[in-house]
């Protein structure tokens, strides 16, 4: 009996070191349909096509903070927050190209649970939420208030609105502060431990990170030139090429992610003949001194596909949804019938988990994600006719870490 019991617990240490445990072993996540909407201009809709059936030239933000969910829909212009269940708990409007709310009334002395409030916000994008559930939204100035900043190459037409949780307008943010210069064109917003604010914005010349802290006071500016970005030291020659900044929520911390390319030769003609992918790193950044303090290799995604009756293996490199808590990173690479996915944990690499999540083809008309601090990854997904909100326990993959 006590042979048994030994071969058992020695069959069980190989299973999960073989199967369950192991860091290659790829799941399939579960997911979860939590909420539909259709798309349009009433209160409950969401607005992702113009009449013309163009879409805003910004994204529609999507966050989530604690189980509730907050999205600035830019053709719609408004925001609105939904709980887990899909019931719209406010919306800040246009109330010139939004119908009057029906069953939302106006915020008056904290009574009402359900309101709204009306703004004249332009193409709300990007979004973030503090934990005293300020919110922070990414809106394009009108027109004639673009200016043009000859040192960047860039136009300025970007600002941070800041409302309070009711809803009261506090304060737009620029470059300095409350009230400054505006951004150039932003793609990426969040908030830390300390509910510090991060505005990463995008100029010919690579990105700028601005911190700011919880009353809107500018505390840092770093730039990441695109002829300045780290190599590491056994990748001399390759061409790096930025690709995106994830936000750390729980330290002083942001990741840049840089993908390297070498040249391809024809040998018949001696000559360069294009580039190739040849590594890809993740970069790890102190928000204070700007200093990089780590880099960690990025595994390529192994896409296998069948050419003229063959098996054809192809590597590919993964982009970046966000971070989590604890140093984790998720990425993502298309599939057949949704992504696959990458956790991987920066202080140590080599723990990492792979999943794959389903989404088809007709729902992906449009989408957006955002990884929340505790890890969920949650999205909003639209075909033609309508939007779904949707989630997947990523949280409980990336806690086997």
């Amino acid at each position: 009996m006590f042979a048994g019991l030994v071969f058992s617990i020695i069959f069980l240490a190989f299973f999960c070191i073989t199967s369950a445990c192991s860091n290659t072993e790829t799941r399939s996540i579960e997911r979860q349909d939590l909420a539909f909407f259709d798309i349009g201009r009433i209160e409950g809709d969401l607005d992702l096509f113009n009449l013309e059936g163009r879409r805003s030239q910004d994204p529609t933000g999507l966050t989530m903070r604690d189980g509730q969910f907050y999205i600035a829909n830019g053709n719609g212009q408004k925001i609105v927050r939904y709980n887990s269940y899909g019931d719209l708990l406010f919306m800040i409007y246009n109330e010139e190209t939004n119908p009057p709310p029906v069953t939302l009334k106006p915020k008056s002395e904290g009574i009402e649970t359900r309101w709204a409030n009306p703004w004249p916000l332009q193409y709300p994008s990007h979004i973030a939420v503090d934990s005293r559930k300020n919110i922070f939204v990414v809106d394009t100035l009108p027109d004639e208030r673009h200016s043009y900043n000859k040192t960047e190459k860039a136009i300025m037409d970007r600002i941070v609105l800041h409302f309070d949780s009711s809803g009261r307008f506090i304060e737009y943010l620029g470059q300095e502060g409350p009230g400054g210069t505006p951004f150039t064109l932003i793609e990426n917003l969040a908030v830390t431990q300390n509910d510090q604010l991060l505005v990463i914005c995008r100029v010919p010349k690579g990105r700028i990170v601005y911190t700011y802290d919880a009353n809107g006071n500018q505390l840092s500016e770093i730039r990441f030139s695109n002829d300045r970005l780290p190599v590491p030291e056994n990748r001399e020659g390759v061409l790096p090429s930025l690709d995106g900044i994830a936000v750390s929520p729980d330290t002083a911390r942001i990741y840049i992610k840089i993908d390297y390319y070498h040249e391809i030769f024809d040998a018949a003609i001696n000559t360069a003949a294009g580039i190739e992918p040849d590594s890809s790193y993740l970069w790890s950044v102190d928000l204070e001194s700007g200093e990089y303090i780590s880099h960690t290799e990025i595994p390529f995604f192994e896409s296998i596909h069948t050419e003229n009756g063959k098996r054809v293996s192809e590597n590919l490199l993964y982009s970046m949804f966000g971070a989590m808590r604890g140093g984790k990173l998720f990425f993502y690479s298309p599939v057949e019938d949704g992504f696959s996915i990458l956790i991987l944990n920066t202080e140590d690499p080599n723990k990492q988990r792979r999943g794959v999540i389903k989404a088809q083809a007709d729902e992906l008309q449009f989408f957006t994600f955002n990884v929340s601090e505790e890890g969920v990854l949650s999205a909003l997904l639209a075909d033609n006719f309508r939007v779904k909100l949707v989630w997947w326990r990523t949280d409980k993959l990336a806690e086997e870490m």
